[in-house]
């Protein structure tokens, strides 16, 4: 069993973002703050609905489960829209009808797909919201949220949405870096690499993921606000059974030398090392698929790149994935060739940030290029596409959400990375067959569970 611990919100932060100089960035000032009660959701939204109402207006009017829907902590979340049917069914035949609101990646499936790909597009959704106290943290302290000179370092910013008014590049990316923390995650999840003839490699991965930030009632002054932690497990292949890795993220310190530890036990020798290497495109997963800064899309360091704004636009985006967390849905029916099943899809049309990173002169990285796509209403990213250094779109990846009604808060589900030249793809986070996941019900954790000290006498 290969178990990892780090100081970090999530594997997905492993170091920071180094942009544009510091002397770039605007404050935002408590008059700009207002707009969170006006134009913007108080997450930073835009409140209404496009013109032609494709994306509907922001209501904010559920916190928790839905008035009628019965659910109970510890079970699998209802879909609240379980009865509704697709507008309209996008394929290779009429993908040109929406084009304009489809990424390259996505026209990439469906070329290389021309069969089978099919994107389900149902209504959109912007009806729940976050806590009152997420809200109020917002308000408090993102007019204080301040950058180091190198950008890699984040200090005095509230939990989430650090820059929820107008961000630059850089900020932008710290938005989606604390999209989505929770205070405590345990969870169990399937990974499947399914190759073009069929065959299936598989993976297991356990995580416990410790945010002191997230966890109760957010100090500024705690010594934990600037530390994330996460344990995890690998459980298979066999190979790497035993391997435990632990380390630590802190926010407010520059550099990605001084911002994150990583330790690693291993089974043959019965040591733990440190593991200065971990993080950037090192092969994780089943057959090394995906790098490690491709968990949630992007989590790694954002120092090897140049960072850009590309707009924002209306994009057809997995959305209130539900089904993909039905126990009911077996892994045999969902891991189809080329991709996963569209029959268990759900795409909606949202206002999305797209933000482009293109590898520095220098620096290396097998992604030379990327493009990430943030949903408005909660940072998260939704869907990656990553090109080569020939400049050839290589993988497109997509991350599904639900609204985790026990956390209050958007909740990333399943993964796709899919390998255009190759046929093969990652479904990793898959839950279906596994326990559901436990968010916000950890009491065990604290900062000594995540140290190296600890996995000396729990690896096994």
């Amino acid at each position: 069993m290969k178990r990892i611990r780090i100081t970090l919100f999530q594997a997905s932060i492993l170091t920071t973002c180094a942009l544009v100089s510091m002397t770039a960035f605007s404050k935002i000032t408590a008059e700009d703050l207002k707009a969170l009660d006006s134009k913007l959701t108080p997450l930073g939204a835009q409140r209404s609905a496009s013109s032609d109402s494709g994306v509907p207006a922001w209501s904010g009017k559920w916190l928790g489960a839905p008035p009628d829907v019965k659910y109970k902590r510890g079970e699998r979340y209802p879909d609240p829209f379980a009865d509704e049917k697709p507008l309209f069914v996008i394929t290779a035949q009429n993908m040109a009808q929406y084009a304009d609101h489809l990424t390259d990646g996505q026209k990439a499936m469906f070329k290389r797909y021309p069969d089978t790909f099919k994107m389900p597009v149902y209504p959109s959704h912007r009806d729940f919201r976050y806590t009152d106290a997420v809200y109020k943290d917002i308000r408090t302290y993102a007019a204080g949220s301040t950058m180091t000179s190198d950008e890699n370092g984040l200090m005095n910013a509230p939990p989430q949405a650090p820059y929820p008014i107008s961000p630059t590049a850089a900020q932008l990316l710290w938005n989606q870096r604390m999209s989505s923390a929770i205070g405590a995650e345990q969870a169990t999840y399937d990974q499947a690499v399914v190759y073009q003839d069929g065959n299936i490699a598989w993976g297991k991965v356990r995580y416990d993921i410790f945010s002191p930030r997230n966890q109760g009632a957010f100090d500024i002054k705690s010594d934990l606000n600037n530390r994330s932690f996460y344990r995890m497990a690998t459980q298979l292949p066999l190979s790497e059974r035993g391997t435990l890795i632990v380390g630590f993220q802190n926010w407010d310190k520059a550099g990605a030398d001084n911002a994150s530890r990583t330790w690693v036990y291993n089974p043959g020798t019965r040591r733990v090392r440190q593991a200065p290497e971990y993080g950037y495109d090192q092969p994780e997963g089943p057959g090394g698929f995906r790098t490690v800064d491709d968990d949630r899309l992007y989590n790694g360091p954002g120092d090897r790149y140049e960072w850009k704004i590309i707009g924002k636009k209306e994009i057809y985006v997995p959305y209130d994935n539900y089904k993909l967390m039905d126990s009911s849905i077996k892994y045999s029916d969902l891991l189809t060739k080329g991709h996963e099943n569209p029959a268990y899809m759900r795409y909606e049309l949202h206002r999305v940030w797209v933000l482009q990173a293109t590898l520095k002169p220098g620096y290396r990285h097998q992604y030379a290029k990327r493009v990430l796509y943030l949903d408005e209403d909660s940072w998260i990213a939704l869907l990656a596409d990553n090109y080569d250094a020939r400049g050839t779109l290589w993988r497109t990846n997509l991350a599904t959400t639900v609204y985790a009604y026990d956390a209050k808060t958007f909740y990333p589900g399943a993964a796709f990375y899919h390998d255009l030249i190759s046929g093969a793809y990652l479904a990793d986070r898959l839950t279906n067959q596994e326990p559901m996941p436990k968010l916000n019900d950890s009491p065990q954790f604290n900062e000594a569970y995540f140290s190296p000290d600890a996995i000396r006498g729990s690896g096994n």
